[in-house]
């Protein structure tokens, strides 16, 4: 797969973010990577280009990057985000958020004043503190899966540095989970149904939150089931993105 270009975007004194772009036509979609990094929504990005202009910022601690002092939180990382999305010029947006990137994708939606997003999908996203359920985080990177095979991608430890910056020790907001009933906009859940991070209960909790979610279980996937089982994951994604044709009868 052809690397997709990347460029540095200040989009506000103090905050240059640095952004992946594909594609040119079709609706904007902002893509948000979870712990494991920007690697690990490069498939994401290759599906959704030749019918969207996608834009994948890397999260500011990630890759090297630096996470300036003052974003410390969620809610500012939302609003970093928020910012690139008025920056670029972008209405109409589909967010679509993996693990941690659900989070931050949620926080975006619930934060958007201006009415930039138009769609939310979420990937195994953690974010609301949902009572019995709670968020298993690897210690460090995963170890290898048999003798000679490499990691198959979680976070570093400065990607777990960065992300315990702002996600805090809960790695939740206690008060997020009723604040999912203003979210107007139509919601994706897709889950893996072997996710030792959140449980698919986990997600079934956070799809009902939502006025209008619908939420679909991979089968055979664990908490990355966008590189696991993307045959099942990518049919899910363009049946929700696809515009359906009026009903009316007209």
């Amino acid at each position: 797969m052809t690397a997709s270009p990347q460029r540095t975007i200040p989009v506000r004194p103090g905050l240059d973010l640095d952004v992946r772009e594909a594609g040119t036509r079709g609706g904007p979609v902002l893509v948000l990577h979870g712990g494991p990094g920007p690697s690990s929504i490069s498939p994401l990005i290759g599906h959704l280009a030749p019918d969207h202009r996608v834009v994948a910022p890397t999260h500011p601690g990630w890759e090297g990057t630096v996470r300036p002092y003052d974003l410390d939180s969620v809610p500012a990382l939302a609003a970093a985000y928020l910012d690139l999305l008025g920056h670029l010029g972008l209405n109409d947006v589909t967010v679509i958020g993996t693990s941690f990137g659900g989070w931050v994708a949620t926080q975006t939606v619930l934060d958007d004043r201006e009415g930039r997003i138009s769609r939310l999908v979420l990937m195994d996203a953690i974010g609301p503190v949902i009572p019995g359920q709670q968020v298993t985080v690897p210690a460090g990177p995963p170890a290898p899966a048999a003798a000679g095979s490499p990691p198959q991608g979680g976070p570093s430890a400065q990607s777990m540095a960065a992300m315990r910056a702002y996600a805090g020790p809960a790695m939740g907001d206690a008060g997020m989970l009723p604040r999912l009933s203003t979210v107007t906009c139509p919601v994706l859940v897709i889950w893996g149904a072997d996710d030792a991070v959140v449980t698919p209960d986990f997600g079934r909790a956070y799809a009902a939150a939502f006025p209008h979610a619908r939420f679909e279980l991979i089968p055979g996937a664990g908490h990355l089931p966008i590189r696991e089982k993307p045959e099942t994951v990518l049919p899910h994604l363009d049946s929700f993105l696809t515009p359906r044709p009026s009903a009316t009868g007209h």
